[in-house]
């Protein structure tokens, strides 16, 4: 079992080594040659910036029981495909019943961009209590893979 992290704009891989290094768990984090990224940790694996590069190769390297961290819908649903799990940096669990919810929301939202229209507003600073909510639901999900 390993950890893999969508680490090119994922704001909690602090918290993911943290809970990886007390579990023992091996984590890869991967990013595109646009990003430079060190870890005492962590294996550190740096992909082409062409297109979905990096999900690609996330996805290629994914086994079942593993964890990905993504807030890539898509990542996600090809995860779980693999019978991984997998989490969002905001603490939420994706799983098989909410990924078809989820997919057909960015569809619908994308539609509604190429229509002109907009929607939603910025992003909400991330704050503590994002990343307490992202550790307890991390740590809980590790303790549930590191049991099968």
């Amino acid at each position: 079992m390993k950890i893999l992290v969508d680490a090119d704009a994922c704001p909690v891989k602090g918290i993911i080594e943290e809970i990886a290094m007390e579990l023992q768990i091996p984590v890869l984090m991967l990013i595109d040659t646009s990003h430079i990224l060190h870890s005492e940790y962590s294996e550190i694996i740096s992909v082409s910036q062409a297109p979905d590069a990096v999900d690609f190769a996330l996805i290629n390297r994914t086994d079942k029981g593993d964890i990905v961290v993504t807030q890539d819908y898509g990542v996600a649903a090809m995860a779980l495909g693999k019978g991984a799990y997998a989490i969002h940096h905001n603490g939420k669990i994706y799983t098989d019943y909410n990924i078809n919810i989820m997919l057909m929301e960015r569809d619908m939202a994308r539609k509604r961009r190429r229509a002109g229209k907009r929607g939603g507003g910025h992003t909400k600073k991330r704050t503590p209590e994002n990343d307490k909510q992202f550790a307890d639901a991390f740590y809980k999900l590790c303790k549930k893979a590191l049991n099968g």
